[in-house]
């Protein structure tokens, strides 16, 4: 008797176990799943859609539709009372890099190259992969500081399931004129800057330095048409080939600019899209719109400039400049949507004030907005328009049949509550598997 009331519980646990197993074992063979949709927001027509029902078959999306037949026992997922959306994408992000908003780019860019371990930054950049997630944001266009190529390993990681996170569409090192945008580097020193960048010193180099990044297997290229705060930038000649060589690879090319003169040069050689653009004139946002060149604007929201200089340890009184800029950055980005320049949604956000860099990036969405976007074309930007600048229109960005399961859910008015309803993510789905799910 008393082997049996201590043999007993083990008995049931082990039964337990095993009942689990088998169940998620059953679930693991039935890789079909159908999501019960209140509303869906069809990116491609910018329009939502009511009562639909999408069908998941492994990572693909099999059907969507009104008038699905639902078999009978079958594993589904309601999502009725909820706005359902493809996964969000932030196209301008920097995950293997944080700056402490009490250090400038350049400091804490050697700081970062000569004091951290490369291994323990790519660690860290997992971390901050993770939380992309955690907000709806499953794909991320990662533009360079991630050292030699750690940001293509990060993605291969996360492709075969070592680690969680968004899909990464790498960029690699960044190409750039000579300095890269670290300054203030002592020549003897200049070896640093070749770990963060590859500088491009002809045409030519140009040419073999495109073959070096395809041989690491990129997915995007990403130039500085300027390098500010040096004083340098690419030719002309030097961007068209980098332009022409990844263009024969097929792949996209996009610059970062701040000048005007820069931005008119990149789109004069090719390039696919302007990252910044914060002094673009009137006749370089006809010529975007001319040759469809996305823009992608990352200027940041009052709330996150407020935050970041209370850290930095600004005082009000010394912050005037931001109502001016606010106003400049507002009537370039409404300039550049009337003329029908495409625009693309990427924070840019990779400074620490104190929250996950998932939420640091749905600031985007509240600049958008406070700076006159309307709701739903907030959304096409970063959805549908995002992957169509990665000519990826058909896999991420849009709910239809053989795109992947990259789904999201949110709660509240998408046109009448934008900024509390963006943020309220109730569901995250990438590549068929949930990673979220507080809709019970």
């Amino acid at each position: 008797m008393k082997y049996f009331k201590i043999a007993m519980p083990k008995i049931i646990i082990l039964s337990l176990i095993i009942t689990v197993l088998s169940f998620s074992d059953s679930l693991a063979q039935n890789n079909e799943v159908f999501i019960i949709a209140g509303s869906v927001y069809d990116s491609e027509q910018n329009t939502i859609l009511k009562d639909r029902i999408i069908h998941v078959e492994g990572n693909k999306i099999l059907n969507i539709g009104n008038n699905i037949k639902i078999p009978e026992n079958s594993l589904t997922i309601d999502l009725s009372n909820y706005l359902v959306l493809p996964g969000f994408i932030d196209a301008h992000t920097h995950v293997l890099f944080d700056q402490s908003p009490k250090k400038d780019f350049a400091e804490h860019s050697i700081s970062t190259l000569v004091l951290e371990n490369q291994s323990l930054r790519t660690l860290r950049g997992s971390a901050r992969a993770k939380s992309y997630l955690d907000v709806g944001i499953t794909s991320i266009k990662d533009l360079g500081n991630s050292g030699q190529f750690l940001d293509v390993a990060l993605r291969d990681a996360i492709n075969e399931g070592t680690i969680v996170g968004p899909r990464i569409f790498a960029a690699g090192q960044i190409m750039s004129s000579s300095g890269g945008q670290i300054y203030g580097v002592q020549t003897e020193h200049e070896e640093i800057v070749d770990y963060e960048y590859r500088i491009i010193e002809s045409p030519n180099d140009a040419i073999n330095a495109v073959r070096e990044h395809i041989n690491q297997g990129v997915d995007v290229i990403k130039i500085c048409a300027d390098n500010l705060p040096n004083n340098t930038r690419l030719t002309s000649d030097e961007m068209r080939s980098i332009i022409e060589t990844a263009h024969e690879y097929g792949l996209t090319v996009t610059a970062h600019s701040i000048s005007n003169r820069s931005a008119w040069d990149a789109i004069k050689a090719g390039v696919d899209g302007i990252e910044h653009g914060f002094f673009l004139a009137d006749s370089t946002l006809n010529l975007m719109a001319e040759k469809n060149v996305f823009l992608v604007p990352t200027e940041n929201s009052r709330n996150y400039m407020n935050r970041y200089y209370e850290i930095e340890g600004s005082k009000p009184e010394e912050l005037s400049w931001i109502d001016g800029y606010m106003v400049n950055m507002k009537e370039r980005l409404m300039k550049a949507i009337k003329m029908g320049v495409p625009i693309v949604a990427g924070s840019d956000n990779y400074t620490d004030i104190g929250v996950s860099r998932g939420v640091s990036s749905q600031d985007m969405f509240r600049t958008y907005y406070e700076a006159g976007m309307k709701p739903l074309n907030i959304l096409q930007s970063a959805t549908y328009l995002s992957a169509k600048a990665l000519k990826k229109e058909n896999e991420i960005g849009v709910l239809k049949p053989g795109a992947f399961a990259d789904i999201v859910a949110i709660q509240g008015d998408i046109e009448g509550d934008f900024l509390k309803s963006i943020e309220n993510v109730i569901f995250v789905m990438k590549d068929g598997k949930v990673y979220m799910d507080n809709s019970l």
